[in-house]
């Protein structure tokens, strides 16, 4: 079979002004980006916020494993299948980062006969949106930095800016620096570091935005620092949120692109689905809530973080109610959580199926705790065998499950219809949609409901820098914000290495930050990595641009 980035070279793109048209945008509307590229304005709005909603459907996963799960190719086809079946579908996904498309774990446009085009520029700068939440980012810092060197009139302590700086790269010898050196006129020495950009609490906040005055608003809520006194410093303090705000004004409009099958896919916002929500901006997912019949999103990682958070946070922000979610599970990736290795994957094993099918269970009965049908989307490989699979269609059964069969990727939309057609049938029943906590509640409260009610913890444990931040965020009036949980995605608990579905662990909750802005509290678990490193062979030894134009090596 040809790679992702020959099928991708080899699609028929329609012209983005007809797949615009396809969802009823207007010229008028339309700010494209060359022939296959465009950014809808947010003046559409106006025309179309009065009208009927869509059905929305959350495509999620079991815990991720070295295996693949396919989560983003089968949102996509998806997207592509629903079409065939003559519904109007737009797929809403995230924006890759350069950090991973350069370094391990490769784009995010999907694969095989499921993907989103143009897939190279997709993966490589798009339309810019990364850059801009890296330089008005940047620019506070700058702002931060010249402020105390222009006498500190906010009497910051330079022991306590919060505020780092970022990149769209994977640099870890950037993670810990300290800056400043050199002389008087080169500012004040401290320590500090980089993140990637995508770990930016700018991205976080606009992914969480209604618009553009509402992302302005919550740039100027966003700490930076603290004074001698102890009292928070924020953004609005130095006068920085309308520059930041202008560096994002056409950042914050959704882009516009197709599926190989030329079926509409927003793609906007970025943000890590550890210490941020892992979902594309509210925007664009309530655009497409407007102009079609079925939008198709995902969140990052597992359902036991990207679904949590996109239930508790995002539809929070966003009013947003799901009609269904898709499960996506594999196999082989079940199997690697019943304790098989890597290599082994493609030979059948029964047992250790029954045993990883617990992770899938654990998820099921996640999901339904917030009211919301769900549908197992098994991903299938050419290896799997009759047995296993009918062992998975037993235990779905059991669970009262919907299981369907995706063959997307080697079939794009046409091996995604059983699959349409079980969301299709989910999503017309009662959806009866609701969090799983109250914000009144303490923040304490929110985390145990999380860890014990999600992850299935017995007990959380707080080291006593974070028990001290919780209080002091009440104290602050941040008490009934969202918490968005940070931990590793390999696995429920907060140990990579418990696969399956662990039992009688403790969660340790080491840090607790504040993210005022993006408006959530992050707990963290574990450490959690916001600048990640570049691994021996990275991606980007393979990749190259022909004379010709042609790109190799992407995937």
């Amino acid at each position: 079979m040809k790679s992702d980035i020959e099928i991708a070279q080899a699609a028929n793109m329609k012209p983005i002004s007809e797949v615009a048209k396809y969802l009823g945008v207007d010229d008028n509307y339309l700010e494209p980006y060359g022939h296959h590229k465009a950014k809808i304005s947010l003046d559409i709005w106006e025309k179309i916020k009065d009208r009927p909603s869509g059905k929305v459907v959350l495509v999620t996963a079991i815990n991720p494993t070295p295996a693949g799960e396919g989560k983003t190719t089968t949102t996509i086809g998806l997207g592509q299948a629903l079409n065939k079946l003559g519904k109007k579908a737009v797929v809403a996904l995230r924006e890759p980062s350069l950090g991973p498309v350069f370094g391990l774990k490769g784009g995010a446009a999907g694969g095989g006969y499921a993907q989103v085009v143009p897939m190279d520029e997709i993966n490589l700068h798009f339309t810019g949106d990364i850059h801009a939440v890296t330089t008005a980012h940047n620019l506070l810092a700058a702002l931060l930095d010249n402020h105390i060197h222009q006498g500190n009139a906010l009497n910051i302590d330079s022991r306590q800016v919060v505020w780092r700086r970022v990149m769209d790269l994977n640099e870890r010898a950037l993670r810990n620096i300290v800056l400043g050196l050199g002389g008087r006129l080169d500012g004040i020495p401290r320590e500090s570091g980089f993140d990637i950009s995508v770990a930016s609490e700018l991205m976080a906040a606009l992914c969480l935005a209604s618009d553009l005055m509402d992302l302005k608003e919550r740039f100027k809520r966003i700490i930076i620092a603290y004074n001698q006194d102890g009292q928070p410093i924020t953004a609005d303090d130095l006068k920085a949120a309308g520059a930041m705000a202008l560096l994002m004004k056409d950042a914050v409009k959704p882009n516009l692109v197709q599926t190989l099958e030329n079926t509409p896919a927003f793609i906007h916002g970025g943000p890590f689905a550890n210490i941020a929500h892992g979902a594309n901006s509210i925007i664009a997912t309530k655009m497409g809530m407007k102009l079609a019949d079925y939008t198709i999103t995902e969140a990052g990682f597992g359902a036991d973080l990207g679904a949590e958070k996109f239930f508790d946070m995002v539809c929070r922000y966003g009013n947003i109610k799901p009609d269904a979610v898709v499960l996506v599970a594999s196999i082989r990736a079940i199997k690697h959580h019943g304790g098989v290795a890597k290599a082994k994957l493609g030979e059948k094993n029964l047992a250790a199926l029954a045993t990883g099918i617990e992770n899938l269970g654990k998820h099921l009965e996640n999901i339904k705790k917030f009211g919301v049908p769900v549908v197992v989307a098994l991903n299938e490989f050419p290896g799997d065998t009759a047995e296993e699979i009918q062992l998975l269609a037993d235990k779905c059964a059991e669970a009262n499950a919907r299981l369907a069969i995706s063959r997307v990727w080697a079939a794009g939309g046409e091996g995604g219809l059983d699959l349409a057609e079980q969301v299709m049938a989910a999503a017309e029943k009662p959806s009866n949609f609701c969090y799983l906590y109250e914000l009144e509640q303490p923040l304490n409260r929110k985390i145990e409901i999380i860890c014990k009610e999600i992850y299935g913890a017995a007990a959380v444990n707080y080291a006593a820098p974070a028990r001290k931040m919780l209080d002091k965020y009440a104290e602050m009036g941040y008490g009934n914000l969202p918490v968005c949980m940070a931990k590793t995605q390999y696995s429920l608990s907060d140990d990579p290495d418990l696969i399956g579905r662990p039992d009688n662990f403790e969660i340790n909750i080491r840090e607790v930050r504040l993210s005022a802005g993006a408006g959530f509290i992050v707990a963290l678990a574990g450490n959690i990595m916001t600048m990640p490193g570049l691994p021996k062979t990275p991606a980007a030894e393979k990749i190259d641009i022909l004379p010709n134009g042609e790109i190799v090596g992407l995937f």
